[in-house]
């Protein structure tokens, strides 16, 4: 009884650190000249490649940590992913004034879902997943 338990907990962890970039990748494909605007704005290097990498890790990645599929990779890429945008995004020691705040609490908030991420990486996707049911066994 308390496999079926786990395997809910994992389920509803799965589709709750999914959800955010499903979201906001979807909102970057919608205003895709904004998105990009933001990467220059931001100073990110090659804005639009910039841009496609965030679209692709919060569409197609962050789908599959949803749905279960191929589970420890696309978490771990999304650990990473999450970690890059924390530092080109939230480089709170960067910011004086009002914003630093902000830019501080982003950032801790990013470490949070880069644990969240790492756990499943450990655990795995769980009964309740295309993994389990493919019988697919990732490292």
């Amino acid at each position: 009884m308390m496999n079926d338990i786990d395997d809910v907990v994992i389920l509803a962890a799965r589709l709750f650190l999914a959800a955010l970039f499903l979201i906001f990748g979807w909102r970057k494909v919608r205003d895709w000249p904004g998105t990009v605007s933001q990467m220059v704005e931001d100073r990110v290097p090659t804005p639009v490649l910039a841009a496609a990498i965030a679209v692709f890790m919060e569409l197609p990645v962050a789908f599959a940590v949803a749905v279960g599929a191929f589970t420890r990779p696309s978490a771990a890429l999304m650990a990473f992913y999450t970690l890059g945008t924390s530092l080109v995004e939230h480089r709170y020691w960067t910011v004086v004034g009002a914003d630093q705040l902000a830019s501080m609490e982003g950032f801790y908030k990013n470490l949070s879902i880069m644990g969240g991420f790492l756990l499943l990486y450990v655990t795995g996707a769980g009964k309740y997943s295309i993994d389990a049911l493919c019988s697919v066994t990732v490292p």
